[in-house]
């Protein structure tokens, strides 16, 4: 198996290389479950991140990035792009996207009391891949 060592944010893992197409190759960077290097990245990535009053992220893997963002920034919020629309949305709001982890496109949903949240205010846009 091929794998990339990725030495971040104080922490190393051995990330399995994956193939995502004949000429792209990816290192399968997965946050869950792993409390240190979520704490750790939010940490640093925190320090890097302009001012901002409320974090987004899309379901799902960027969720628990996004919640320990905000926890450590003592933001009280933050909201997460849905990749369908859930019985409690009142007037969802769509975007379509394609990521370079999934083959084909996606959307991505919030409603609109999320919409209202971001509306006048700084959004911080997190994920788990870059």
């Amino acid at each position: 198996m091929n794998t990339f060592t990725l030495e971040v944010a104080g922490v190393t893992r051995e990330l399995k290389v994956c193939s995502v197409s004949n000429s792209v190759n990816i290192a399968a960077f997965i946050m869950f479950g792993d409390v240190e290097l979520t704490v750790n990245c939010a940490k640093e990535l925190l320090k890097q991140a302009p001012e901002h009053d409320i974090i987004i992220t899309a379901e799902a893997k960027g969720i628990p990035l996004a919640y320990e963002m905000a926890r450590q920034s003592e933001k009280n919020d933050y909201l997460v792009a849905r990749k369908g629309v859930k019985v409690y949305m009142h007037n969802p709001i769509s975007v379509a996207v394609k990521s370079i982890t999934t083959a084909k496109m996606q959307k991505l949903f919030i409603d609109e009391a999320d919409a209202a949240k971001m509306k006048g205010r700084r959004v911080l846009i997190v994920d788990d891949v870059i």
